[in-house]
């Protein structure tokens, strides 16, 4: 299948679970050992406003590419319904947009250009 026809929700799904995971193997690695410490500390990663935050930051420094915007905007311009009460649409749309890009990436096999994402994110 080509991933280019995958639906844009999909490729966020499956991007949403590549990106909660390596978060949560940071925050482990990191030395958190409590549950509750954890899930307090991924909240500063994972929450849409968060993700939001971090993709326009990757934008304003040209840290994504050509290629990658455009799977962003896609995937950000997708038609979904609603949005959850935690945000508003456009912080939800680019929060989703993130995660499609992360998914692309992974259905595409390129592990080290999320890895690359990944720790601009977590700022290594």
């Amino acid at each position: 299948m080509n991933v280019e026809e995958i639906n844009s929700l999909v490729l966020a799904y499956i991007g949403d679970n590549v990106y909660e995971s390596y978060i949560r193997h940071f925050l482990v690695l990191k030395g958190i050992n409590n549950v509750n410490d954890l899930q307090k500390e991924a909240v500063k990663y994972v929450s849409a406003k968060a993700q939001a935050s971090f993709v326009k930051t990757m934008i304003e420094n040209n840290f994504l590419t050509e290629d990658e915007i455009r799977i962003f905007t896609r995937i950000r311009n997708h038609k979904g319904h609603g949005h959850p009460k935690s945000c508003d649409v456009i912080t939800y749309k680019h929060s989703t947009g993130l995660e499609g890009l992360i998914g692309y990436l992974d259905m595409t096999n390129n592990k080290e250009r999320i890895e690359e994402i990944m720790n601009f994110i977590i700022g290594e």
